[in-house]
């Protein structure tokens, strides 16, 4: 079978620092002594091999012992977690991812200008739940449906999104946003230009093939929306972690497959996927 990959895919910048500063973690202070407040990138098999060497990534502030160090994850997480886990004597080891931490800084500073804070994203993202928490108030929304019910009437808005979501979703949200009767509305680009790219990338392979697959983490924001992304353009698109998934059927009477990655997925599942793929 022919694979094609897309050009753009796989680690994004700020996912390789947070794996490294989770290795350099472990080394520094020895395995079992790094404790994470969640898995530290949407990744099972990097999760997994994090673990391994001695990563504990099921951590909550109130709970690590005061001896251990404590991994801030590539999501971030809110100043009232990092000021928490100041008071308990833990030594803390920042993985923030730097388009996260510019959101963070992007929020405060709206608030401090007097804007209402609007946020684009999925609020039960971790990335999102920690941004909002730098100003004492934030309206998260992601449909339309949110837009009557949760925005201050001829106000002035602020507005930035989560760094994963596509430019297209962000714009259509911001033009509803627009419609309704604000005073002023501030608007501060926080996508992820690398993200950006894998969608671009993404979308033009899927025009070009008759089957894609996007690999990465079931839960991970940014795969889930490159799949999105590839059915809308109108090709089958299959959603896998690794190759065990794949199933003979989703290539029947295909002859090209197109593959892509998450920010999240090592180049090594990508790469035994495609040879697999063109094995067939």
């Amino acid at each position: 079978m022919e694979v094609k990959l897309a050009s753009s895919r796989g680690f994004c910048v700020g996912v390789e620092g947070a794996i490294a500063r989770a290795e350099a973690a472990i080394k520094e202070h020895g395995a079992g002594q790094v404790v994470s407040l969640g898995p530290v990138i949407h990744n099972e098999q990097v999760v997994r091999q994090l673990e391994e060497a001695g990563l504990d990534q099921s951590g909550d502030v109130e709970t690590i012992d005061a001896s251990k160090a404590v991994l801030i994850r590539s999501h971030g997480e809110p100043p009232e977690t990092l000021k928490r886990a100041r008071d308990r004597g833990l030594t803390i080891v920042d993985a923030t991812c730097v388009l996260v931490k510019r959101a963070q800084d992007v929020v405060g500073q709206l608030h401090d200008e007097g804007y209402h804070v609007v946020m684009i994203g999925d609020p039960n993202h971790p990335e999102v739940r920690g941004v909002i928490g730098y100003a004492p108030k934030v309206t998260v929304i992601d449909q339309d449906t949110d837009l009557d019910e949760v925005l201050p009437s001829r106000g002035r808005l602020g507005i930035l999104a989560q760094t994963t979501h596509s430019p297209e979703h962000v714009a259509d949200m911001i033009a509803k946003i627009l419609k309704h009767p604000y005073r002023e509305a501030k608007i501060v680009n926080t996508l992820c230009l690398e993200v950006t790219r894998r969608q671009e990338a993404a979308i033009e392979l899927a025009r070009e093939v008759d089957v894609m697959f996007v690999l990465g983490g079931l839960h991970s924001a940014n795969t889930r929306e490159l799949a999105r992304l590839c059915r809308e353009a109108g090709c089958e698109t299959h959603h896998l972690e690794t190759w065990a998934q794949f199933e003979p059927v989703m290539v029947e009477g295909r002859q090209v497959a197109g593959v892509t990655a998450g920010a999240s997925t090592p180049e090594s599942v990508i790469s035994t996927f495609a040879r697999e793929l063109e094995a067939l």
